[in-house]
């Protein structure tokens, strides 16, 4: 997901209508199935035929191979548009074309053989600067900083309140210092331009064409080798192959973004001569509204396919926030990605907040008991797992010691050391910024993930602030360590009464210090504490309660990643656990185990790790990439085997050592983790640990966002804390925690909606 940095390394880290079934689309095409013997159709090229955004569409007709070429005839409402049409040599016997200056709203392709068969495709066109299912655009979008421009001279001045830019092209060179440099091809050969070796073994001055301009609102880039300066006409060097580069990071949205060099291209992919795509709006620092970035991908790659040419396959790329996309974009929007290489991934964003919205509560809680008393078994730091279920070190330093200076040091946890400071980034609507905006501006934006994308979410009528799905109702956390013995009835007792949950947005206030620079050092609230639910007369902190309207929009929305994904998958990480790195390891596996219930198998899933004991010392992309091109060449020669059939021997569950060397490769390599089996080469290798959900009970893949409830004393009644049996008293302070009832899992989350399963 990434990490955002304000003040000692703090982390700052639609549908049109929220009811709407799903997102999913796809490529359409017009006539009898491609199966079909001697049937003339048309076939869209650059995307959904419902979906065609900037007035262009690439479009392909295949005819009877009893039929010349030169016999059909192409129109577009009525008007003959076949001399744009060439011979394809993608397909055969067929021509394709681009469409341009089509008119917003629908259009009527219709493709004829004189005597013969007709076709018909119907296109809705959308204005490149969007919405086409996103829903209203937000009122309070701010351009990019000229400094986040400057990278591509991409100064402005912005052409309408849309913040677009002009469209332009320049060529670079690839320099020995490694960098991009403006390249004159009518000036000498710079003597700093490097070669490059291309896949099919070609070497040629590292060039590139790149183009930049402005699509739903956001920058995008187009990138591919270009030494002969021939233009998207004839890229010689072009190996018809297409890379989505998807950017990471974490941020609530109402900004175009940072146009930023290194993250908008892939030196190794365009040295080997994959074209690039890549925009700020498939940039999780931008926001992280994925059914926004879904449509934005959807319009990149269309004006990539319109201009450059259909490619033989297009593959995903991309870390953190750009693995989530992955995931979730290839549930969504079938035909976009034809392959994925997610790195670092999370199975979605959203589901990761309700895990990391407990930290804080739990860290406050821990912290609180060691300020107390510095014998508290809370100040050994890698007890903090038991009820936090993340990775936990007495070694690693904690980068908020000197505003909590009773704690051990060193020594912190995942919780502090990869997510501190998203609890206030994703939930308080008064805390959150873009660059520069003004106070002024700042207090009249409402700063949430919920907000961002409130066509999903929709808005709480009673408060007028957008609905969250965080909940935490009937929770028991410490659970497991209960159970297990680790954690005494009174501790458990007193964690579920004090713990609380987060204040509703109406009642938020502003953070302190370190998240507001002005607040410190006076003003010190790492926890947010000020915004958590204050305890009652009894001593019980009340627990949030989420919108389950909220909940079952965002599952039919697609912002869940919900196992339905058929595309070939290399989910690669470096193993980071022991650095108490936000980007943990359990996550691939949490992916896995949703595809599993979800489609009954993920075995188009192959996860990889790379050793970063001490260091990240090696990069298996380039492996990847690799074993990928090979596996969607299988399935492009012959699709009749399907993904699993083409399958190439390297594309198996594998674990690599710190230089990149093969530790073990088998379809065992992980077992125990989802399995009750015991643990696998890898597994062995590389611990995986839970959450603060799992640890009070949640299933592994983590897809709760509220419980099933059950009362007190049937959760008593049928074993639920083990070896307790509490007492009267003891159950009456139970239920006067949990008034409700607590969490039962044995059920299905009550915020999916039943059409899910």
């Amino acid at each position: 997901m990434g990490r955002r940095i304000t003040v000692v390394k703090a982390v700052v880290t639609a549908v049109a209508a929220a009811g709407l079934v799903s997102t999913t689309v796809t490529a359409a095409a017009a006539g009898p199935p491609s199966g079909s013997h001697g049937a003339l159709r048309l076939e869209m090229l650059s995307g959904p035929a419902r979906y065609v955004s900037g007035g262009t569409a690439r479009v392909r007709v295949v005819l009877p191979r009893s039929v010349p070429l030169d016999a059909a005839t192409v129109a577009v409402d009525g008007v003959d548009v076949s001399s744009s049409f060439v011979p394809d040599d993608q397909a055969p016997h067929a021509l394709e074309g681009v469409l341009r200056d089509l008119p917003v709203g629908e259009s009527t392709v219709k493709a004829r053989v004189p005597g013969r068969d007709r076709a018909t495709l119907r296109l809705v066109n959308h204005p490149v600067t969007g919405p086409m299912f996103s829903g209203p655009q937000q009122p309070d979008f701010f351009c990019s900083t000229p400094d986040h421009l400057a990278g591509f001279d991409l100064t402005g001045p912005f052409l309408d309140t849309d913040c677009s830019l002009p469209t332009r092209v320049d060529h670079y060179y690839r320099s020995t210092a490694d960098t991009w440099r403006p390249y004159d091809p009518a000036a000498p050969r710079p003597a700093d331009m490097t070669t490059t070796t291309t896949s099919d073994g070609t070497t040629v001055d590292f060039v590139i064409r790149w183009e930049r301009g402005t699509i739903n609102r956001f920058v995008y880039t187009i990138a591919v080798l270009d030494p002969e300066g021939t233009g998207p006409a004839a890229l010689p060097h072009w190996n018809r192959k297409l890379i989505y580069y998807f950017g990471g990071g974490v941020a609530i949205g109402h900004y175009q973004g940072s146009n930023n060099q290194s993250e908008s291209r892939y030196a190794y992919g365009l040295g080997q001569g994959y074209a690039i795509a890549w925009s700020t709006g498939t940039k999780t620092n931008t926001h992280y509204n994925l059914v926004l970035g879904g449509e934005t991908a959807l319009m990149v790659k269309s004006r990539f396919v319109t201009e450059y040419g259909d490619p033989e396959y297009t593959v995903g790329l991309g870390g953190s926030g750009g693995a989530i996309q992955q995931y979730v974009y290839g549930q969504n929007h079938k035909g976009l990605l034809d392959g994925a290489i997610p790195q670092y991934s999370y199975p979605d964003m959203v589901t990761q907040t309700i895990h990391v919205g407990d930290c804080e509560l739990l860290e406050r809680w821990m912290d609180l008991k060691v300020r107390a008393d510095p014998s508290s078994p809370w100040g050994v730091w890698t007890n903090r797992t038991l009820i936090e279920g993340l990775a936990t070190s007495d070694t690693v330093p904690n980068p908020y010691q000197q505003l909590t200076p009773w704690l051990p040091a060193p020594g912190s946890s995942e919780c502090v050391n990869g997510w501190r400071g998203l609890s206030p980034l994703a939930l308080n609507p008064k805390f959150g910024t873009a660059p520069g905006i003004t106070p002024e501006q700042q207090a009249q934006v409402e700063w949430t993930h919920w907000n961002d994308a409130v066509n999903v979410y929709g808005r709480d009528p009673a408060t007028g602030f957008a609905r969250s799905t965080w909940d935490n109702v009937g929770v028991q956390y410490g659970l497991k360590a209960l159970v297990d013995g680790n954690l005494t009835p009174a501790e458990f007792l007193d964690l579920n009464a004090s713990v609380g949950g987060w204040k509703d947005p109406a009642d938020a206030v502003q953070e302190g210090c370190p998240f507001v620079a002005s607040a410190c050092p006076a003003d010190v609230d790492v926890w947010s504490a000020r915004n958590i639910t204050a305890p009652g007369p009894d001593g019980v902190a009340p627990r949030t309660e989420g919108s389950v309207e909220s909940m079952r929009a965002a599952y039919r929305s697609g912002l869940v990643f919900d196992g339905r994904i058929d595309i070939p998958i290399i989910d690669w990480r470096h193993y980071l656990d022991a650095e108490l790195n936000m980007h943990n390891a359990r996550q691939s596996f949490a992916s896995r185990q949703r595809m599993r219930e979800r489609q009954g198998s993920a075995a188009n899933q192959v996860v990889w790790f790379t050793d970063a004991r001490p260091a990240r010392a090696f990069d298996q992309t380039p492996m990847a990439l690799a074993v990928m091109d090979e596996w969607l060449g299988n399935l492009r020669a012959h699709p009749s085997r399907g993904v699993l059939g083409a399958k190439p021997a390297a594309a198996v569950d594998s674990c690599f050592a710190t230089d990149g060397t093969l530790l073990y490769r088998g379809k065992d390599a992980w077992r125990g983790i989802i399995d009750k089996a015991p643990a696998g080469p890898c597994t062995r290798r590389f611990p995986i640990h839970g959450t603060s959900r799992t640890v009070a009970g949640a299933p592994f893949d983590e897809q709760h966002y509220k419980c099933a409830l059950q009362p007190v004393r049937a959760a008593i009644a049928h074993g639920g804390y083990g070896s307790w049996h509490p007492t009267k008293a003891e159950t009456d302070r139970l239920t006067q925690v949990f008034p409700t009832g607590v969490c039962d899992y044995r059920k299905p989350d009550a915020g999916r909606p039943r059409a899910f399963g």
